[in-house]
């Protein structure tokens, strides 16, 4: 009998552990679990977040499951957002977001998470490339805002996307500012440390005239000391608010 050295035995065995998860359907990716803890730190260390990416890619294509689809469209967005530094980059990252997600709810047509990333991708693609060329993507980024929220109400980041596109769009193609006020109180009902909530409520807020109110919203965003999305609130949403403020000054 042939005996093998324990690194080969390793490996041996390393490569049928593989084989065995994938057929039992234990195919979730390493990195699924390192983006779940990285996403609300990626402010630490921006770059990480191309290995992360990269490595939800090669997983994807290893083993499409639906836990793995879901995290390579979370983390396409997140990289089209902090990472991409040209237009082109950031249309390729949500087209790709949105390409895994909607494979995503083909496997599990009652995910949540695979329909709000595919409504999100489909949204920041159509902002990227210019509301008006774009409002033709309006129903289905609607359809699916209505489909999480049949799903799972509790999913707060769906408020987000909501008052969002209501806030976007204007009022005579769909756009409704107190709908999308609505939807941003509804998700700080739920998590009242969601900052980019209130700075959407903010910008909602100033737009209908209410300046003061707006105001004291973004002062909470930049005072904000335990956000629920530490990443987010450091990259994106204390810098808004602080911008927003500035170009506030002298107002009543």
């Amino acid at each position: 009998m042939i005996a093998v050295r324990t690194p080969a035995r390793r490996l041996l065995l390393g490569g049928l552990l593989v084989l065995l998860c994938v057929r039992s359907g234990w195919a979730a990716s390493p990195f699924v679990a390192e983006l779940r803890a990285f996403h609300t730190r990626y402010h630490e260390d921006p770059a990480r977040l191309d290995r992360i990416r990269e490595g939800l890619e090669q997983a994807v294509n290893a083993s499409p499951d639906v836990e793995n689809l879901v995290a390579l469209a979370q983390a396409c967005f997140i990289w089209g957002d902090i990472r991409a530094t040209t237009r082109d980059q950031r249309l390729e990252a949500y087209a790709g977001g949105r390409d895994v997600a909607r494979r995503a709810i083909e496997r599990d047509p009652k995910s949540a998470a695979a329909h709000f990333w595919y409504a999100t991708h489909t949204a920041r693609w159509g902002q990227t490339r210019g509301l008006v060329r774009s409002l033709f993507l309006l129903p289905t980024v609607t359809a699916e805002i209505e489909t999480v929220l049949e799903l799972d109400p509790g999913f707060t980041a769906v408020y987000a996307l909501a008052g969002n596109v209501s806030y976007e769009v204007p009022g005579l193609l769909g756009g409704d500012l107190d709908k999308a006020e609505a939807m941003f109180r509804k998700g700080l009902e739920q998590d009242p440390q969601f900052t980019g909530l209130r700075v959407g409520l903010a910008k909602t807020l100033i737009k209908q005239g209410r300046v003061a109110d707006g105001r004291r919203e973004l002062q909470a965003v930049v005072d904000e000391q335990a956000p629920r999305n530490l990443a987010d609130w450091t990259m994106k949403d204390s810098r808004e608010a602080r911008g927003l403020l500035g170009s506030l000054q002298g107002k009543p």
